[in-house]
């Protein structure tokens, strides 16, 4: 098992109980009308809940190396209702919408900083496999960090 280190946040937490990555549309991100490609918004969300569980205490890498435990994507849906555009601020909101054997429900907006409403919202089911590739449990130690967060987020 290596000795890897959770780093500290770069994120924050909205009066609502929602985890907040802030970000920035860079030119990578863009089409050639410099607005983001659709793909670019699972690279937003993939970020988002990175961030989110890192700030639980929740080390991926770690999770991997200690109990050969890793979370995959199992299913995402984006709805767009407008686009980013190059150089706007990005605010992406991650909550956990529920918890299940061996999976989480986890609910995302992006939005642009300071602005109402969202931009895309990703609602996403994250499994957890073992190093075969087979389903289990979402882990005790994380499903008690979910669990209080859950509960944050809706007092």
């Amino acid at each position: 098992m290596s000795e890897r280190l959770i780093q500290p946040s770069v994120t924050g937490r909205a009066p609502d109980g929602s985890h907040v990555l802030h970000a920035r549309v860079y030119y990578e991100d863009t089409d050639a009308g410099g607005v983001v490609y659709h793909a670019n918004y699972l690279r937003f969300a993939e970020r988002g809940r990175t961030e989110y569980l890192r700030d639980i205490g929740v080390s991926q890498s770690e999770l991997a190396d200690a109990e050969g435990v890793n979370f995959v994507v199992r299913r995402s849906v984006i709805d767009f209702r407008l686009p980013a555009r190059l150089d706007d601020a990005l605010e992406i909101r991650t909550r956990i919408a529920g918890i299940r054997g061996a999976s989480f429900e986890v609910e995302q907006t992006i939005a642009k900083a300071g602005a109402d409403g969202h931009l895309v919202k990703v609602d996403s089911t994250i499994a957890c496999l073992d190093r075969k590739g087979r389903p289990v449990r979402v882990p005790k130690s994380v499903k008690s960090k979910l669990d209080e967060q859950e509960g944050a987020e809706t007092r």
